[in-house]
């Protein structure tokens, strides 16, 4: 009688390809965190952007700038994948009066201007927050140049 022998994986070949799943799965994760944090990130550049051309709209309407997103300012909602992230805050500079720009320099915007700020929260925190201003000025740099 010829007994057949069934052949199967050895605890060695196994190991191998743990051992390889496990060294793709430790590049690959990192990598992978970055970019939805360079995705989340961008979603806010771009909300920041779409507040500084809704405050200049607002601007020649009522001759000065909103510093509020909701109904009794901008009338924006932000958008909920990125309200996840990131919380928004404008501040206005009344005519005539003087506040801190984007990079700190201390009466550098002089009224009537803006600042906008957008605060990260939750996982995205260890990005920063990201800082545009009405004279152009958009912090920190390296952010914004990606």
């Amino acid at each position: 009688m010829v007994v057949k022998r069934i052949r199967g994986f050895t605890l060695l070949e196994v190991m191998a390809v743990v051992a390889i799943v496990g060294i793709l799965a430790a590049i690959a994760l990192p990598s992978y965190r970055n970019y939805i944090i360079r995705t989340n990130r961008s979603q806010a550049k771009q909300f920041l952007q779409d507040i500084a051309n809704h405050q200049e709209q607002y601007r020649l309407d009522a001759r000065s700038y909103a510093s509020a997103l909701d109904s009794t300012g901008l009338n924006m909602t932000t958008p909920a994948d990125v309200a996840l992230n990131y919380s928004f805050s404008p501040t206005a500079v009344a005519a005539g009066a003087t506040a801190a720009d984007c990079t700190g320099t201390a009466s550098a915007l002089s009224g009537p201007a803006y600042l906008l700020t957008a605060t990260a929260i939750g996982s995205q925190s260890v990005d920063g927050n990201l800082c545009l201003d009405s004279s152009g000025n958009k912090t920190p740099t390296d952010k914004w140049a990606r």
